[in-house]
């Protein structure tokens, strides 16, 4: 009979006790620990693939020729990545259900599949109905394999079998081990499996995709240990109401995490947006109040956007402010430093704001366009829609410079626009740009551009 023995294993953060507690001392989390039954040691490995993998090796001599990266032909997936994939990686894309994480992978495997084998495994859905998708989205690959499987011994099978550059597993929670105790989806069997991966990724140098559903509260669903092991963590966002998808990466051992990659879902799939500012900026062309547009940053990338406010009076006993893509704290800090240095009582007045777009931003240098646009909501003022505002508002009242002031002026002078507010303290040469630059050096000298009434 084989033998086991049974722990507990916090979901966050991995800490183990021998029995059940409520709160983990390790990472301070409620209700983390999960009961795991494991058996005698060795049922349930994969021995890993070479020798040489284990034998240590000096830096100088190790080569790295054999880590170029390779374009997936999605020119904002290979942004995110750094340049495209690299031998050997594991990944890990996640995001809501319905996101697009299954389409935008058919459509990666369907181009890389033109040239090299790439083997698709899914253990959600069948083939005939990856097949009908590949259809409905126009796509061949014509060295792309199609596996319908939950046994990682039949998916590791199935490696030796095809020998493919190129693995995609959507989902690794549907995937388990046979010699391992708990349903797919359990710490353990998650753990394992992803070892496993890892091991053909690294062992035997092929490039690994995996598929992670995510919790209500939009953590990837499963132990942390998971994003520790893989190489790349790449989230799928939006919001279903648009029709426009961000991919972000949390985290990145060959290259950056400050990129975005911007897409549209259209019946084609996910079509890359070439000039992201464009799409997020409203059609409209005649100037309202409470509408101003703002140059932010996103990692590398200078996006616009139109940012909306709008105040009335209350019918409250506390005036409510709400707002919807922004950080609701940072809105009430600004409100009172504008009724502190622009003796602006807004007391009787509720305030709201959106991002146009569904787009939600996190940005110190959207502060300005916060302030002008709520006073021009209030004065029932339009700001003119050729005029771009960026700058981080202080306590004091002073506007404080940004980062990479000078991409967001190339944004908007790119763009048409023929005016914009920043901070003095970024020392920008204004007969630079094609654009007119318009240093401010506090808030009360920013409102003043706009409107008569100054206090």
């Amino acid at each position: 009979m084989m033998k086991h023995k049974t722990h507990y294993f916090c979901q966050e953060c991995g800490s183990i006790s021998q029995k059940w507690l409520g709160k983990c001392p390790g990472c301070q989390s409620w209700n983390s620990f999960v009961k795991e039954t494991i058996f005698e040691e060795g049922k349930g490995q994969v021995p890993i693939g070479e020798k040489e993998f284990r034998k240590s090796t000096l830096l100088k001599e190790v080569s790295i020729e054999d880590y170029k990266r390779k374009e997936t032909g999605i020119k904002e997936l290979d942004r995110v990545l750094g340049g495209g994939i690299v031998k050997g990686s594991l990944s890990l894309i996640s995001g809501d259900p319905g996101i697009g994480k299954s389409t935008l992978l058919i459509q990666v495997a369907s181009t890389l599949g033109t040239n090299e084998k790439v083997l698709y495994i899914s253990g959600e859905e069948s083939l005939r109905q990856i097949k009908m998708r590949a259809e409905r989205l126009g796509l061949e690959g014509k060295q792309l394999y199609l596996l319908a499987e939950n046994n990682m011994m039949g998916i590791l099978e199935s490696i030796k079998t095809i020998d493919p550059n190129y693995i995609i597993v959507d989902s690794i929670q549907t995937v388990y081990m046979e010699d391992m105790s708990g349903a797919p989806g359990s710490v353990g069997q998650v753990r394992e499996s992803t070892l496993a991966l890892m091991k053909v990724a690294k062992g035997q140098g092929r490039t690994v995709f995996v598929v992670g559903h995510v919790t209500k509260s939009g953590n990837i669903a499963g132990p942390k240990v998971l994003e520790h092991m893989v190489d790349t963590v790449l989230y799928l966002e939006g919001d279903k109401d648009y029709f426009y998808r961000l991919i972000r990466s949390g985290k990145n051992r060959f290259g950056s995490t400050d990129e975005i990659g911007v897409f549209e879902m259209s019946k084609e799939g996910l079509r890359e947006i070439a000039n992201p500012s464009q799409y997020f900026l409203s059609d409209g062309t005649a100037p309202v109040p409470g509408s101003v547009i703002v140059p932010i940053l996103e990692g590398t990338r200078a996006l616009l956007v139109e940012l909306q406010a709008l105040t009335t009076e209350t019918s409250f006993a506390v005036p409510r402010r709400l707002a919807t893509g922004l950080d609701t704290n940072r809105v009430l800090l600004l409100t009172a430093v504008l009724e502190k240095k622009i003796r602006f009582a807004m007391g009787k007045n509720d305030i709201y704001f959106n991002v146009v777009g569904g787009l939600k931003v996190d940005d110190r240098g959207l502060d300005l366009g916060i302030c002008i646009a709520l006073i021009s909501s209030l004065y029932n003022v339009p700001i003119h829609k050729d005029t771009l505002l960026v700058g981080e508002v202080g306590l004091t009242g002073e506007v404080r410079g940004v980062y990479q002031l000078e991409k967001r002026i190339q944004e908007g002078e790119k763009l048409g626009f023929e005016k914009i507010i920043v901070p003095k303290n970024n020392k920008i040469k204004k007969n630079t740009y094609g654009i007119d630059v318009i240093p401010v050096e506090t808030i009360q000298e920013a409102v003043s551009l706009f409107f008569k009434r100054e206090k």
